[in-house]
């Protein structure tokens, strides 16, 4: 064990544990100051032998969620890090000297970056530069509407930011569905015997009103299945972002991503901040950014996964590019047995995105005929189109035509 390079100062401790506190409580963490309070008397009692000793006090007064604990290990590493590697000057003035060059690189997690690096510094461009869309917190009427119909897959580091927040603001709307179970109504529809009946021994016997009850509605069940190939998986990554808002929602989600193979990620979405969910799935998945089998991925869903996460009034929402090689027939079996499974079968295609595309390939023309609706899914456009098919009661099957899809 090595002695934390802090301990020397001791006057400054409490400076650097609070700025550490109000670093984690910028990044999305429930940090008061009571917390800070009872980790500054814990560690007068230990805590500053080791530095492993030091991260165990902090996270055990700091830290109350299982699911922060990521982000508060990412915090830690950078904010205490040994002060050897970028100076001796560093040592006690952590929260007051900016970092240099040959910093480790940022973590994944968007805001707690910020929230170390409030004022990043800037190199004054050596070149004057052309002009360029400037994305900001709050964007003008033109920005939003050039960011609406940019591409995810040409998206500046900026921009995908800027669409991540549009996409936390969209207003989830989904399709009513009713149930078995029924609730007191105002309006005439099933009589409600019990509560009449109580109502009338109520007035000695005489029948004063009808009570009413109707039907329940939930929101329709929605099943994802999203291709991480190389070719997807800048279009499946936003797609995650979607499926964590729309699971925070009203609804039920599934959710499942497939390469070279098919892999569950319902669980690591159900993190409340989305950068970490969609961080979890990456480290999670073997095969991102790789090959595609989508008729292995597909057969193992049917036989595996359908009868336990399908029911048969869910949404099915299938993105890939459908460029599949081999055999189609058995391709075509399973999105025959995959369309019989659900209540509608939506696929999700970037390739739509192209004004002369035209389904050729082989993989399309086998999984075409099974789906109710083609869509593209490239821009903010195409998901807030989704957001209106998946609210909409009327599930009917929409032939392809070639040039009639919204461009962006």
């Amino acid at each position: 064990m090595s002695a934390l390079p802090f301990a020397a100062g001791p006057g400054h401790l409490a400076e650097n544990v609070m700025h550490f506190a109000r670093v984690l409580r910028h990044a999305g963490m429930p940090v008061g100051t009571d917390r800070v309070a009872v980790a500054l008397q814990a560690l007068q009692v230990a805590g500053l032998a080791s530095r492993t000793d030091f991260h165990a006090v902090l996270c055990a007064c700091l830290l109350d969620r299982a699911e922060h604990r990521a982000l508060f290990d990412q915090a830690f590493e950078l904010f205490w890090r040994d002060p050897d590697l970028q100076g001796r000057m560093r040592a006690l003035l952590l929260p007051k000297v900016q970092a240099k060059d040959g910093t480790p690189p940022v973590p994944e997690n968007r805001r707690l970056a910020a929230a170390l690096f409030p004022n990043p510094p800037q190199r004054p461009p050596e070149e004057p530069a052309e002009e360029e869309l400037e994305l900001e917190a709050t964007l003008s009427w033109n920005q939003r509407e050039l960011l609406q119909k940019a591409d995810f897959e040409t998206m500046t580091p900026e921009e995908w930011r800027a669409a991540q927040r549009l996409l936390a603001q969209m207003k989830l709307v989904f399709e009513p569905l009713p149930s078995r179970r029924t609730r007191a109504a105002t309006r005439p529809d099933r009589v409600d015997w019990r509560s009449t009946l109580a109502g009338m021994a109520r007035h000695g016997g005489e029948l004063w009103d009808l009570r009413w009850r109707t039907r329940r509605t939930q929101p329709a069940p929605l099943v994802l299945l999203a291709d991480i190939s190389g070719s997807m998986s800048r279009y499946s990554r936003m797609l995650l972002h979607f499926a964590h808002a729309l699971g925070h929602a009203d609804a039920r989600v599934e959710s499942f991503v497939f390469g070279t193979r098919l892999t569950r990620t319902t669980r690591q979405l159900k993190s409340r901040d989305p950068d970490l969910a969609v961080a979890e799935v990456v480290r999670s998945v073997q095969d991102w950014s790789g090959g595609t089998r989508i008729t292995e991925c597909l057969q193992q869903f049917n036989h595996r996964w359908a009868r336990r996460v399908l029911p048969g009034n869910a949404t099915l929402l299938l993105v890939s590019d459908g460029l599949e090689h081999g055999d189609t027939d058995a391709l075509a079996f399973e999105m025959e047995r995959l369309h019989k499974s659900c209540r509608r079968l939506i696929w999700l295609n970037p390739l739509l995105r192209f004004e002369q595309f035209q389904p050729r390939a082989g993989g399309i023309k086998a999984m075409l005929p099974h789906v109710d609706q083609f869509l593209p899914v490239h821009n903010l456009d195409s998901l807030q189109a989704l957001v209106a098919v998946l609210a909409a009661t009327d599930c009917h099957r929409t032939a392809f035509k070639p040039g009639a899809m919204p461009q962006g």
